[in-house]
C-alpha cells in the first residue's frame, strides 16, 4: 500500500480505502464488517468512509462497533461521515448550520469517536447559502469536532464559491471532494474540477470505481441473483444496467475485457488501477460485501506495473469518452 496527500493538506491517505455504502447494516452485520475492516487495516488501508445517509445511520453504528472491538489506536486510522440525508423532517436534511452541527454530533456517537477526520457535505443544498454551510463547518473545526471538511458531487463552481466565502470571512475552506469516478463517469474529475485543483489544492476521495459492479463484467450476461442491483431500494441501479444506456456500456465492458486479458489483468483490477493512474485521485474507495471480494480487489495493487501507456491508450480507444479539457492532464 502506498499513500497520497489529501490535496494540499498534510494528511496521508491510503491509495485504496474502504467504504460502507450499500453493504454495512444492509448486506453485512458486525461480524463480517469487523473481519473486512481488520483485513483492510492489515493491508495498509487507513481511511474508512461512511455517512449519516447510509442505512439511516445504521452503517455508522456497525462501523463504530467494529472499530471499538478491533481496538485500533485512534491516531492510526481516518474515519469520515457525510451530512445531508438525516431524516424526513425539514431540520433533518440539507446543509443548514443546525443540521450540519447536529449531524456531526450524531455521527460522533454512532462511530464512537471524539472527532471526525473527514466530514463531507453529501450533496449541494440549493436552499442554504454556501456561506452558512462554510461557517458551520469552520465552527466544528475550531471546536475540534472535525479536522477536515469537504464536499461530495458538488460542481467546480460551487467548490469555488465555498472557497471565496471562506477567504472573505477568514473561515476554514473545504479540503476534498468525493465524486463518482470510473471509466464511464469522468467529466467532474477530469474537466469540471480542473480550475480548482491547483488553485485550491483540491483532494478527491472517489467512489464507485467499478461503476456499481458493471466494470467487473458480472452483468455481461444478465443480472446475477446476488447482484447489488437486485437489492430492495436499488431498483434505480437495475434500471440503469438493463436500460439502453446500460446495454451499450456492457458492450464496452466486453471490449475492455479483451484489453484486460491481453494485459494479463482481470477487468476489475484494470478498472481500479485506471482510477489510480490519475494523479488527481487521492484515494479510491472500495466496497465489498464479503472478505474474498475485498481481498481480491486489494490484489490489484500488485499489478500496477501492467498499467503501461500502451494499456491506457488501448482503454481510451475502447471508451472514446475522455473530456476535451482533460488534455491538460
Amino acid at each position: 500500500m502506498q499513500y497520497r496527500r489529501l490535496g494540499k493538506s498534510g494528511l496521508q491517505v491510503s491509495e485504496f480505502s474502504f467504504g460502507s455504502w450499500v453493504t454495512f447494516a444492509k448486506q453485512v452485520d458486525i461480524a463480517p464488517a469487523k473481519e473486512m475492516m481488520a483485513a483492510a487495516y492489515e493491508a495498509g488501508i487507513n481511511f474508512f468512509d461512511n455517512a449519516e445517509g447510509y442505512e439511516q445511520g445504521r452503517s455508522e453504528l456497525v462501523m463504530g462497533q467494529a472499530i471499538a472491538e478491533l481496538g485500533w489506536s485512534r491516531d492510526s486510522y481516518i474515519v469520515s461521515s457525510k451530512v445531508f440525508w438525516g431524516g424526513s423532517k425539514p431540520t433533518q436534511r440539507g446543509l443548514s448550520a443546525k443540521h450540519v452541527t447536529e449531524a456531526a454530533h450524531a455521527a460522533l456517537k454512532r462511530l464512537r469517536v471524539e472527532h471526525l477526520d473527514l466530514y463531507f457535505c453529501h450533496r449541494p443544498d440549493i436552499d442554504t447559502p454556501i456561506e452558512e454551510t462554510v461557517r458551520a463547518m469552520h465552527n466544528l473545526v475550531v471546536q475540534g469536532k472535525i479536522l477536515y471538511w469537504g464536499t461530495s458531487e458538488w460542481s467546480g463552481q460551487q467548490i469555488t464559491e465555498a472557497h471565496v466565502a471562506a477567504r472573505a470571512h477568514n473561515l476554514t475552506p473545504p479540503t476534498m471532494e468525493q465524486p463518482q469516478y470510473n471509466l464511464f463517469e469522468r467529466h467532474k474529475v477530469e474537466a469540471d474540477y480542473l480550475p480548482v485543483y491547483d488553485t485550491f489544492g483540491l483532494g478527491t476521495t472517489i467512489w464507485s470505481p467499478l461503476a456499481s459492479g458493471l466494470l467487473t463484467g458480472k452483468y455481461n450476461n444478465g443480472l446475477p441473483n446476488d447482484a447489488r442491483a437486485n437489492l430492495p431500494g436499488y431498483e434505480w441501479l437495475r434500471d440503469i444496467i438493463t436500460g439502453e444506456k446500460g446495454r451499450a456500456r456492457i458492450e464496452q465492458v466486453k471490449e475492455l475485457a479483451k484489453v484486460a486479458d491481453a494485459s494479463g489483468l482481470p477487468i476489475h483490477h484494470m478498472a481500479l488501477l485506471w482510477c489510480l493512474s490519475n494523479p488527481r485521485v487521492s484515494t479510491v474507495i472500495l466496497g465489498a460485501s464479503r472478505l474474498s471480494q475485498l481481498t481480491d480487489n486489494l490484489a490489484a495493487l500488485e499489478a500496477k506495473a501492467r498499467m503501461t501507456p500502451e494499456v491506457l491508450a488501448a482503454i481510451e480507444a475502447v471508451m472514446g469518452n475522455k473530456p476535451a479539457a482533460a488534455a491538460r492532464f
